[in-house]
């Protein structure tokens, strides 16, 4: 068994794309050497900025023989038929054997392939691997038809067993495989041979290269917070960063700078932000002030001066960054002091949210409708939730925001507390985008969770209205993530508000606002014949919507009812349209509770049962019912009434059915025969109204309580009463007491959603 070392190496590959450069050239290699039968028994990827390597363990020295038998056509088929499986196979026709067959004679093909050298089969696929690698950008260079990422230099590629180390042959557009590599570009210059991956590894780290990214990162990450605990401040994390800077050097050397005292008073996101945007910095806090002062970079060398230069022509970059930085922060104060934070918003109104869902400017007096509707849902006050909505997107138009939009929001709760807003609209200007993903927190401050329900909802239903929905794989409005905002913005702050209501809070808002703002400016454009014949095609179609149009015979009732349609207030406005809208986006946010609630054990079955119901839309509620009906049915009392149920369920579905009628009416008692017949009736007449009361309060957990009362009752009736009796006034009878069963029972969830 022999052991394999690739090495590609070449001039530097970008960091973003090194991961998956090693994992693609291990998937290339392995699959292409499994296929052609050449085993190994482990492998591992490496990469630095000038090479990826590649080492297998436990090849065998030739590939096994095979042996194919080949059924080909009948002996007296036509020439043709035979002259494409001989194609196939390579063969000739005196190779082949006759052979009987249940329609006569056929030609068979045995086809002997002996085992191939494992060079040869590594020199094969190491070679279609190369010419065919994806990488997301490449190149040509020099007069070679081969593309990679950079320059490639050398290929290193060797098997070594005990016998010693041996090359394969191989070459790529004129770089021919060979044994040798290279070390640090500037600290170890030079090739040299290597005989073994162990070998290999050994000589690059004394020749200043450290292999292994994970090591590089660790290194890096070891030094820069020794060197902040040195001096008693501490290391801002940033795992993003240090994978790629750990993609940027071979030889990390870690290096502390200072930053200057006239930046010291910027925000720390700013400094944080600046710094690992255009430089890669890592910036180290002081941990009593909460200040960023100083900053970690890594070198890809020792210099004789410790540094010395790198940090100082460092230090004059960071300079220049850091003062437009400080020129953006202080402009937008000056502008929040001279004009206040809503004027600010103000060219929000030239900003397009969506071509068919107006301005940004539109969309906060939105937000301020909504967030002042749901305020009182969740404990806030209306006032300070409309405020904060109207000044939550104007750190959107801070230059600030347009230098480093990753700090929206953010920025904006700075510029609120400059301008003396109260805190808690500061923070919801910061907190309303919140929850931006499944970690992410949520916002828990009342002001702050009625803007960000308020953002999301007004996202959601102007979509809706606009037929704009996530389809398969494809959400390019990031709707999905803005339904489980939702969701865990009522569970997390437990806010018992139907979403229903939300959604018609949120068409109020669209059609008060479109109708003072929007509107008018759209059906001025239109009535100048800016819409162009085929946007009202795809406006309008060929249905009922064209023909109401074509009924219109005033230029301004046209114009009108375009502009209604490209705004989506068609499905605002008309009560059919707009109850159809609000049923897929509850069913949608439906959805996504499952996949939200997956997480905690919740069966969607459950879940299902409980939105069969009709009208639960209020999630909190739904969550307690839901729960107590998963705690109860996973007792044995409830998997045996689940089973009751659906034998009594089944049985009046039959029969309604085959008679046509519905046994819907109330069943009479003196009509009973048996005692467990007696008995089921007055254990419903005992359940029902306790089931109601505990409905009624929300306490779940005693109505399924109650409800298991019945299971006895509902066993004995099955074992001892025949549903279908001769006599036709107690059979009809017994099918009404079924249907109260089911009528009770479905007070809690409809159980035929269940499954199993």
């Amino acid at each position: 068994m022999a052991d394999l070392l690739i090495e590609l190496f070449s001039e530097e590959i970008p960091a973003r794309m090194q991961a998956g450069a090693v994992a693609d050239l291990r998937k290339l290699v392995t699959d292409g050497l499994v296929e052609a039968g050449l085993t190994y028994a482990s492998a591992a990827g490496f990469a630095t900025p000038r090479r990826l390597t590649l080492a297998l363990q436990d090849l065998p020295a030739m590939t096994r023989a095979t042996r194919e038998e080949r059924k080909g056509p009948r002996t007296d088929a036509p020439e043709k038929a035979l002259e494409g499986f001989l194609r196939s196979t390579g063969l000739t026709k005196d190779q082949l054997v006759a052979r009987d067959d249940k329609k006569g004679q056929v030609w068979f093909a045995v086809i002997d392939r002996p085992g191939r050298p494992a060079e040869e089969v590594i020199a094969e696929v190491l070679e279609a691997a190369i010419r065919t690698f994806p990488w997301p950008k490449s190149m040509r260079w020099g007069a070679g038809t081969l593309r990679w990422v950079r320059p490639l230099h050398s290929i290193l590629c060797i098997l070594s067993d005990e016998a010693g180390a041996r090359v394969v042959p191989l070459e790529v557009d004129g770089i021919r495989a060979g044994a040798t590599t290279e070390g640090h570009r500037f600290m170890a210059p030079g090739r040299f041979s290597v005989t073994s991956f162990e070998d290999y590894e050994a000589k690059l780290t004394r020749a200043r290269v450290m292999l292994n990214p994970e090591d590089r990162a660790e290194h890096i990450w070891a030094d820069a917070s020794a060197q902040a605990f040195a001096q008693g401040l501490e290391l801002v994390e940033d795992k993003a960063l240090l994978a790629e800077v750990s993609g940027l050097v071979e030889f990390p050397v870690v290096l502390m700078g200072e930053i200057r005292e006239a930046f010291l008073g910027l925000p720390p996101e700013v400094l944080q932000t600046s710094m690992r945007e255009h430089q890669k910095f890592f910036s180290v806090r002081n941990p009593k002030t909460g200040r960023i002062e100083k900053y970690v970079t890594v070198a890809n060398r020792e210099t004789a001066d410790n540094g010395a230069t790198i940090l100082h022509g460092n230090g004059k970059v960071l300079a220049a960054r850091l003062s437009d930085a400080k020129f953006f922060w202080e402009n937008d104060l000056r502008t929040v002091e001279r004009q206040g934070l809503e004027a600010m918003a103000a060219p929000l109104f030239n900003v397009t949210f969506h071509n068919r869902l107006g301005s940004q400017g539109a969309r906060v007096e939105r937000l301020a409708i909504l967030a002042r509707t749901i305020a009182p849902l969740v404990g806030a006050d209306p006032d300070r939730a409309a405020q904060a909505a109207k000044v939550a997107k104007a750190d959107l138009c801070s230059e600030m925001v347009y230098e480093f939009p990753e700090l929206q929001g953010l920025m904006g709760s700075y510029y609120a507390r400059h301008a003396g807003l109260a805190e808690d609209v500061a923070a919801a200007a910061q907190e309303h985008y919140s929850p931006l993903g499944p970690s992410d927190a949520v916002p828990k401050a009342p002001v702050s969770v009625a803007v960000a329900l308020a953002d999301k909802i007004d996202t959601l239903a102007g979509f809706w209205a606009i037929d704009e929905k996530p389809t398969g794989s494809k959400d390019p409005y990031a709707l999905r993530r803005a339904a489980l905002g939702v969701i865990r913005l009522i569970l997390d702050n437990g806010v018992s508000v139907p979403l229903g209501e939300l959604v018609n809070a949120a068409r109020d808002a669209y059609v008060a606002v479109y109708q003072r703002i929007g509107r008018p400016r759209l059906i001025e454009q239109i009535q100048s014949d800016l819409l162009g014949a085929a946007d009202l095609s795809r406006l309008l179609g060929e249905g009922e919507d064209r023909e109401q149009f074509e009924a219109l015979e005033a230029t301004q009732e046209q114009a009108e009812f375009i502009a209604d349609r490209q705004m989506g207030l068609h499905n605002f406005k008309q009560e059919a349209r707009f109850e159809a809208m609000r049923a897929s986006l509850l069913a949608f946010f439906a959805d996504r509770l499952k996949v939200h609630l997956r997480g905690e054990g919740v069966r969607h079955d459950i879940l299902d049962a409980c939105f069969a119901l009709g009208g639960q839309d209020d999630l909190v509620t739904l969550i307690k019912r839901v729960k107590a009906l998963q705690a109860g049915l996973e007792t044995e009392e409830g998997a045996n009434l689940l089973a009751g149920y659906k034998r009594a369920n089944n049985i009046l579905t039959a029969e309604e059915k085959k008679d046509g009628v519905e046994y819907s009416l109330d069943p009479n008692p003196k009509f009973a025969e048996s005692a467990e017949e007696k008995a089921l009736f007055a254990a419903l007449d005992s359940a029902e109204p306790e089931i109601a009361r505990a409905l009624q309060a929300q306490d779940f957990a005693a109505a399924m309580t109650a409800l298991a009362t019945l299971r006895a009752p509902i066993d004995a009736f099955f074992d001892k009463v025949v549903v279908n009796s001769d006599n036709q006034i107690v059979r009809r009878n017994r099918l009404c007491l079924l249907h109260r069963v089911r009528k009770v029972t479905e007070q809690v969830a409809v159980l035929s959603a269940i499954e199993g």
